[in-house]
């Protein structure tokens, strides 16, 4: 009888197989605390599978009930899942998303943990949430930007929307959500990212890389990899270049430049459908495009050019933001809509692309811009900075859902 478990291990299992064991009682004395049914919960000890022995295929089967809302498959199959490891009782796993700035985070860690808790019982789960963002289509050659996974161009069919304000706040939010992200300037004539991070006087430093070539290294601020045309030339210096100088700087930018390893690079496009654009697309298969527009018809007739332009060269629409939506009252609390309201949701719903979000009118993002501190780090928890989360988080759940789309050739331009 050395081989008996002590009591309080007996005392785990249940007496429903007494009648199979009735053959023991003779090993022990009657009145003995192991008489009876208590012999049956030792039986059951040794001979049956306990509620603990759950297995990691019962764990992935559990999981498979999980289902991504975007793509529409189980979080399995997607490769969601890793390192199941089994502890006794507890299970712990951990679970990969494709962003970490996943807006339904809460909610797929407690579909996982609920779906496995059904195995291994209420309390034993322990789940582990990171996230990687997958890789991105890549240009033919896979040498330029070899180290980035995404490449999101910001664009508007006009001036004075907003849309540099919005690529900086967006690249900044997603680097605090714990993205590794990069901030080209492609504005060449018109250059706004560098005042809009007080980086006015900085210039970048070179770095050798091979014998033979030079790199540029980008400037870094707010926790992200930045460069423009405004820190090689004098802030007060008009830059007077033909399309081709212009597009050229571009390139130089995309391939002279040590970007490093980026989850998301965002390009600040300059306003209209010219050079910059097509030299963007012709040099690297963009991810996708977010279109930036106000409320009012002179805008939104803009926005759409735009946005045919992208349809044109085969560039994913991401979505569309309404920027100067509405305009909040500092004194009375009055909410006015100076320049209508609705026009990016209207027109999202027309070519059938996301509506991302709206912003409002902010003295404080102005604030922000000018003095080289955007509102997600300065305010992060402010109305303002809410909305820029949110609509970053969207964007990136657009380029999650195309990472799982048909791979992209490189672009092939129909004009």
């Amino acid at each position: 009888m050395g081989l008996l478990p002590t009591e309080p291990f007996a005392n785990h299992y249940s007496i429903e197989l007494m009648p199979r064991v009735t053959r023991f009682r003779g090993l022990v004395k009657p009145g003995s605390p192991f008489y009876e049914g208590r012999i049956v919960r030792i039986i059951m000890g040794l001979f049956s599978k306990s509620s603990s022995s759950v297995s990691q295929s019962d764990v992935l089967d559990a999981l498979r009930t999980v289902i991504d809302p975007d793509i529409h498959r189980d979080v399995v199959s997607l490769g969601m899942i890793k390192d199941v490891m089994i502890d006794g009782k507890t299970v712990h796993f951990t679970f990969e998303l494709t962003t970490p700035s996943c807006p339904i985070k809460g909610e797929l860690e407690r579909q996982a943990t609920q779906a496995v808790e059904a195995v291994a019982g209420a309390g034993n789960v322990h789940v582990k949430m990171t996230a990687r963002v997958p890789q991105g289509p890549q240009n033919s050659s896979g040498e330029i930007l070899r180290g980035v996974k995404n490449t999101i161009a910001v664009a508007s069919g006009k001036g004075g929307v907003g849309k540099s304000t919005v690529a900086a706040n967006l690249a900044v939010q997603l680097a605090r959500d714990g993205a590794k992200v990069g901030l080209l300037d492609a504005d060449i004539y018109g250059p706004s990212i560098p005042l809009m991070f007080g980086l006015q006087n900085a210039k970048p430093a070179a770095k050798q890389v091979t014998e033979t070539k030079v790199m540029m290294v980008p400037l870094e601020a707010e926790g992200i990899k930045i460069m423009s045309i405004g820190f090689l030339v004098d802030p007060d210096t008009a830059v007077v270049w033909r399309g081709p100088m212009a597009s050229g700087a571009l390139k130089q930018f995309i391939t002279d430049v040590d970007w490093g390893e980026l989850d998301y690079l965002i390009f600040d496009l300059p306003p209209g459908t010219g050079d910059i654009q097509l030299t963007l697309v012709q040099s690297i298969s963009l991810t996708g495009a977010l279109i930036v527009t106000t409320p009012q018809d002179i805008a939104l007739a803009d926005a759409t050019k735009g946005i045919r332009m992208f349809e044109k060269v085969h560039v994913p629409v991401l979505g569309i933001v309404e920027n100067m939506s509405y305009f909040i009252c500092g004194h009375c609390g009055e909410r006015e809509e100076i320049f209508a309201h609705g026009g990016g949701r209207t027109a999202a719903a027309s070519f059938g692309v996301p509506f991302l979000g709206e912003l409002p009118i902010n003295t404080a993002i102005r604030i922000g811009s000018d003095t080289g501190h955007p509102i997600v780090a300065t305010a992060p928890d402010s109305p303002s900075g809410k909305a820029f989360s949110e609509i970053a988080s969207a964007m990136a759940r657009q380029v999650s859902i195309l990472s799982f789309a048909p791979d992209n050739q490189m672009v092939q331009i129909d004009i």
